[in-house]
């Protein structure tokens, strides 16, 4: 499964994608708007996840578009690491065995 993060923190980057690995996802962050190529750039992901402390609104309009365009659930966590493994585990006890 793909996940796409929009917001956090620069610094985290690296501890973002290394969690969502850790839990089998292949992930994608997103700090800040880089232009229109964001679209291009984001792909078709299976969901998608916002951080709520650093998102801006625009990104987040950007984002429930392209959730919309590929069909992927939006979820939304606070910026702290802790908040986005308790995420992770919530939604793999989700899914059907």
């Amino acid at each position: 499964m793909s996940v796409v993060m929009f917001g956090g923190n620069k610094c985290m980057e690296r501890r973002y994608l290394d969690t969502c690995k850790k839990y089998g996802y292949k992930a994608k962050v997103f700090n800040r708007m880089t232009g229109t190529s964001l679209k291009r750039q984001v792909g078709s992901p299976d969901m998608i996840i916002l951080f709520t402390n650093s998102v801006s609104h625009k990104m987040a309009h950007c984002a429930h578009c392209e959730a919309k365009r590929c069909n992927a659930c939006v979820y939304r966590c606070h910026d702290s690491l802790n908040a986005l493994e308790n995420l992770l585990q919530e939604i793999g006890n989700e899914k059907p065995a």
